[in-house]
């Protein structure tokens, strides 16, 4: 069974990003691409879709706007939010209105692969199972979506005490380049640092844009 894709982004580099993403997860099929809420709702009319990626800060109507719309008008679209939104009260809307899941930009591989597997998986649970034991409910539906304490293959702890410590000095949000002479890592290496350390909650991350060129990530201590 392919699960149908629709993407609803506004920023193009997000959403070929999102693409691009999705093309590397068996089991999805992306069925459209649009830029806001009202041409996501005439394309829901027209097309069959299992699974909405939508973002919160849209033109014509916002995606907490929209999926209000969708819960009411297509109760059995999903939505996985995937955006820069990221105030409590958002979530708690996102939340209420039925979303399974929530991605904050700028997000890496990993973040949006576990999303859609887990998605996936629940899915073709769902559909061969009649009665579900409490044991597979807690197992293989809602326990997937619970923060493991295992550390990533590759993250060293006494490094990352060190880049923890470095982090914390840092008065304004500062991007992966700068802290490679203070730290001594490759770039490469120090970004999966930090990566990590905005999944487990220790920095915020976001998309700089500095005049021509590609986004630059920003990160900042969150505690």
């Amino acid at each position: 069974m392919m699960i149908k894709v629709l993407v609803v982004e506004d920023d193009p580099m997000v959403a070929e990003l999102n693409k691009g993403y999705l093309k590397r997860i068996d089991g999805f099929e992306l069925v459209g691409v649009l830029h806001n809420g009202v041409d996501a709702l005439e394309f829901m009319d027209k097309h069959p879709v299992s699974l909405l990626l939508l973002d919160v800060f849209m033109p014509k109507l916002d995606g907490l706007s929209l999926l209000q719309t969708v819960r009411t008008r297509y109760p059995s679209v999903d939505v996985i939010m995937v955006t820069a939104a990221r105030s409590s009260s958002d979530i708690q809307t996102a939340l209420r209105q039925g979303a399974i899941d929530y991605i904050v930009k700028p997000f890496v591989f990993e973040r949006f692969q576990s999303a859609l597997m887990n998605y996936r998986e629940r899915m073709n649970l769902l559909s061969d199972e009649t009665e579900l034991s409490q044991a597979a409910i807690d197992g293989r539906i809602f326990a997937k979506g619970m923060r493991t304490s295992k550390v990533p293959k590759g993250i060293e702890n006494e490094t990352l005490q060190r880049i923890r410590s470095i982090v914390k000095q840092q008065s304004k949000p500062f991007d992966v380049q700068e802290l490679v002479p203070l730290i001594g890592l490759s770039r490469i290496s120090l970004k999966k640092y930090l990566d990590y350390m905005v999944e487990i909650g220790e920095l915020y991350s976001e998309l700089a844009y500095r005049g021509q060129g590609r986004p630059v990530t920003l990160y900042r201590y969150s505690r």
